[in-house]
């Protein structure tokens, strides 16, 4: 009878050692010195080699195999026919255990399509904000979608996703209304998406008065996905941060989108 107590007490014991090793666990694998940062243009979830099939399981386990905290998402399908009246991004909310934000572009059918974004971290604020386009061209409307988290250096941050048009025209405006919202936020802010723009169009000269690539030198297509040749896919910083690149990187060999994924990690100050 004497030994229970004994027993009870290294029962206890040992559970307040496991789970502290979890949380140093958790703690080690999130690291909350740095922050990964995805841009993924999903193509309504269908892989480009298997007409009609829409598999948003390939494209959760594309962002859960690489943990990224927040992810900026283009071309997804809300309650739209085409893919099942599914909502799309809520359904990659579930499958990754993130938050979701989603920003329509268009009406269509029967449902909407535009841009997203998943955060590991909760979201305090969320807006959606309609490009321009030029006046008497044909445009398909583009929208800019933009939360606020607080990272966990108790520091807010503000992070952008969006996917600009293939005219240059609307490009150029688009890109200027971006510098406006997002040039004026206070702290820091990350745009990421698909610009339809490579690195050495004007357009992006313009984004570049406020916002560095996470990849100035070398760095590697994302589109198509099965033979890459053209660098569209962005992940920017607004100047003047603390924030540091750490690394850049275009996961290659991946079929569930036309596109790439691209990933970059940042240092926190």
């Amino acid at each position: 009878m004497k030994k229970r107590p004994f027993q009870f007490i290294s029962a206890f014991g040992a559970l307040l050692v496991f789970c502290n090793f979890l949380s140093v666990a958790v703690m080690a694998q999130s690291n909350p010195k740095t922050l990964k940062v995805m841009t993924y243009n999903i193509h309504h979830g269908n892989p480009p080699e298997r007409p009609g099939v829409i598999d948003l399981p390939a494209i959760a386990a594309v962002i859960k195999q690489h943990t990224p905290d927040l992810v900026a998402l283009q071309e997804i399908d809300k309650l739209t026919k085409r893919t099942g009246q599914v909502d799309q991004l809520k359904t990659l909310a579930e499958l990754t255990g993130m938050f979701y934000f989603f920003s329509k572009g268009i009406d269509f059918e029967g449902g909407e399509y535009g841009v997203g974004i998943l955060s590991r971290y909760p979201i305090n604020s969320s807006n959606r904000y309609p490009l321009p386009s030029k006046a008497g061209l044909d445009a398909e409307a583009r929208s800019l979608a933009v939360v606020q988290v607080t990272l966990p250096n108790g520091k807010p941050l503000n992070f952008a996703s969006t996917h600009l048009d293939l005219n240059n025209e609307h490009r150029m405006l688009q890109v200027k209304e971006i510098n406006r919202l997002l040039g004026s936020k206070k702290g820091d802010v990350i745009l990421a998406g698909d610009l339809n723009l490579t690195s050495t169009t004007p357009a992006m000269k313009i984004l570049e008065q406020h916002f560095t690539r996470s990849c100035t030198e070398n760095c590697a297509p994302t589109i198509p996905q099965d033979v890459p040749t053209e660098e569209i896919d962005f992940i920017l910083l607004k100047k003047g941060s603390r924030m540091k690149v750490i690394s850049h990187q275009v996961f290659p060999n991946i079929d569930a989108s036309d596109h790439l994924p691209v990933m970059a990690i940042y240092q926190l100050p």
